[in-house]
């Protein structure tokens, strides 16, 4: 549930590349927002896409396919309040390179502060640095707070279409 007394032009944070010592504070609130504990994902996702030979707080100039892997927590001061994570994916299906985004999460009783905005708006920065012009994401049909807010950023449906089959 939203906090109705901080507004989104209140919430102020920080948004920076996250750290191995930021990763629980992702997990509890991934853990808040599902219900699932998943620790092992999240560390296997810092090291995939923060695991870098050069600076981690220097995430301005692209240099390698890994620099085009971007996760990024909002914080104020240690507390992280939310995180993103996103990469440039080229020619899936025809499709030139654009911006894809598979996680978001913000603390529940911060929801509507603009901290999912802020993310938002980081990413899509550096989705712009890396050349890339359109950005998107796949969510469940059912998740009608995601997609509300994905809408009031300005996406809608896009023209492609997911298929799936049990194995």
């Amino acid at each position: 549930m939203a906090n109705p007394q901080v507004k989104q032009s209140e919430r102020k944070c920080t948004v920076r590349l996250a750290k191995a010592t930021d990763i629980p504070q992702v997990i509890a609130i991934d853990t808040e927002n599902t219900g699932l504990s998943k620790a092992e994902y999240w560390e296997d996702l810092f090291e995939r896409y923060n695991n870098r030979s050069i600076d981690t707080d220097d995430d301005t100039q692209p240099k390698s396919v890994k620099r085009y892997r971007f996760f990024l927590v909002a914080c104020d001061g240690d507390k992280v309040l939310g995180f993103i994570i996103g990469e440039v994916r080229a020619w899936e299906f025809g499709s030139p390179p654009c911006g894809w985004i598979f996680a978001v999460g913000v603390r529940n009783n911060i929801r509507q502060g603009g901290v999912g905005h802020v993310l938002l708006e980081a990413l899509n920065d550096r989705f712009r640095k890396a050349g890339v012009n359109k950005v998107r994401t796949m969510l469940a049909r059912d998740d009608t707070l995601i997609m509300s807010f994905f809408r009031s950023q300005g996406m809608m449906a896009g023209p492609f279409i997911q298929f799936e089959k049990d194995l």
